[in-house]
């Protein structure tokens, strides 16, 4: 039987596949639109610092994730902010003007739980 060599006893680490297309920072940022692009970007570095920290990535992948999935149903900003208002008006009875700003309307929800 031959010996085995040094690099034949390592447990070989596997490599971290690529974030697909689309889904970097860079691009979720691009994608975002520009009233939610500063808190995307304070999400993001709280998540890099929590990261540096703990030294667990799962916290910036949750967030690119979470903020991939806001680009993408923000797609249409005025859908959008038709969405948010709705939901804000059915949580909370109240009537929403139609011309509430986006800042108004998701500060209403986060009082609303949401």
């Amino acid at each position: 039987m031959a010996a085995m060599t040094a690099a034949e006893h390592r447990h070989p680490i596997p490599a971290i596949p690529p974030l697909p297309e689309g889904a970097g920072p860079r691009a979720i940022r691009a994608a975002l639109i520009a009233e939610e692009r500063e808190e995307f970007d304070q999400a993001y570095r709280r998540a890099l610092d929590e990261a540096a920290d703990t030294l667990e990535l799962a916290v910036v992948l949750d967030t690119l994730e979470h903020w991939r999935r806001r680009a993408i149903i923000s797609a249409d900003p005025q859908e959008y902010r038709r969405m948010l208002r709705r939901a804000a008006q059915l949580l909370s009875g109240d009537d929403v003007p139609e011309d509430e700003p986006l800042a108004r309307l998701k500060e209403r929800l986060a009082r609303l739980g949401v």
